[in-house]
């Protein structure tokens, strides 16, 4: 990419920004002028630089398919973690394995800023960034870290359920179902009833933006001031549709652990309005409430629409994000 030709901020996306916004440099860097360019080589590139990306790979503890390294911020410069040092940021390089390999970072990017400003769901701060020769990268600010140093408890939804690759198939995070998941709030977060609708919509707009991969280790408690347990800032969100031929759901039972479907359901082979309904009532959000939270689901977003024209995929796949969301927003209408 030509870094010379930025019209958005690559963090908020904001127009007429040829590097990182204000609000973007508060949230994501403490307010710190932090260039939108790494002070690397794309390791592709360079042996040595590859060589440093490797040994920290090798030290990050964050399990997951994708690469991700551990930075930190010094003054006003991004860098990679030396050993024994606590990384604040997480760095997603474009990964391998996949289809449109190069579009991986603007899609996850794109997807975590339509969660939080268009459907106000708490996500992990993020941003994108690039190497020195334009390739992007995804990079994230870590949330378990507190500002005095230590890190906040956490613990993904894998662990609650006693799933571990000890005492489970190699499959273990995707053996479940969204509403079993739902439970586990209600069994280990006092407040559940608040979080239980933070979850509810969190799944409606997983299965909406095509993320396949939201499996029980991409959902979490976190820790809170008050030493209770909340549920965390979401994480990982992309459309994972636009780089492999996966399903409506990653956790194989789906939503419900009988296999309910609606009548809808059955005929499209798509869950519709009445499914997260029915997912809504099962895992406790008052029947009151359920209306509301799909009502931003259901309806036309204008503002998502920019979002997508303004980040950082390529035209096409601008075009084909746009044609998957509308295809499951029709089926959710149905």
């Amino acid at each position: 990419m030509n870094l010379d030709e930025l019209k958005y901020c690559p963090g908020t996306l904001a127009e007429g920004f040829n590097t990182y916004s204000q609000s973007c440099l508060r949230n994501m860097f403490n307010g710190k002028k932090v260039s939108h360019v790494l002070p690397y080589q794309y390791p592709m590139q360079s042996e040595e630089i590859a060589e440093q990306f490797i040994g920290n790979r090798k030290r990050i503890s964050i399990s997951g398919v994708q690469e991700k390294l551990s930075f930190l911020l010094e003054k006003n410069q991004l860098r990679l973690t030396n050993e024994g040092e606590q990384g604040t940021y997480i760095l997603k390089p474009i990964p391998g394995d996949l289809k449109k390999v190069d579009q991986v970072p603007a899609n996850e990017h794109l997807t975590m800023q339509i969660a939080k400003q268009v459907y106000k769901i708490s996500t992990a701060e993020n941003a994108l960034i690039f190497f020195k020769n334009g390739a992007p990268a995804y990079l994230t600010k870590r949330f378990d870290v507190k500002k005095e140093g230590g890190k906040w408890g956490e613990e993904d939804f894998a662990t609650l359920a006693g799933k571990t690759q000890d005492n489970a198939t190699a499959n273990f995070k995707y053996e479940y179902s969204y509403e079993e998941a739902g439970m586990l709030i209600q069994q280990y977060v006092p407040a559940w009833r608040v979080e239980i609708e933070k979850y509810f919509s969190l799944v409606v707009f997983n299965y909406l933006y095509s993320n396949g991969d939201a499996h029980l280790k991409n959902f979490s408690l976190l820790e809170s001031s008050r030493g209770d347990y909340l549920l965390s800032p979401a994480y990982d969100l992309l459309n994972t549709k636009l780089h492999v031929d996966d399903t409506d759901f990653a956790l194989d039972k789906g939503l419900f652990s009988d296999g309910f479907k609606s009548e809808s359901f059955k005929k499209n082979g798509h869950p519709s309005k009445n499914d997260f309904t029915e997912l809504g009532k099962r895992i406790g959000v008052a029947e009151t409430r359920i209306e509301k939270l799909l009502a931003p689901f259901l309806e036309k977003q204008p503002f998502m629409e920019t979002l997508v024209s303004r980040s950082f995929l390529s035209d096409a796949n601008k075009r084909e994000y746009l044609l998957m969301y509308n295809t499951k927003r029709n089926y959710l209408l149905d």
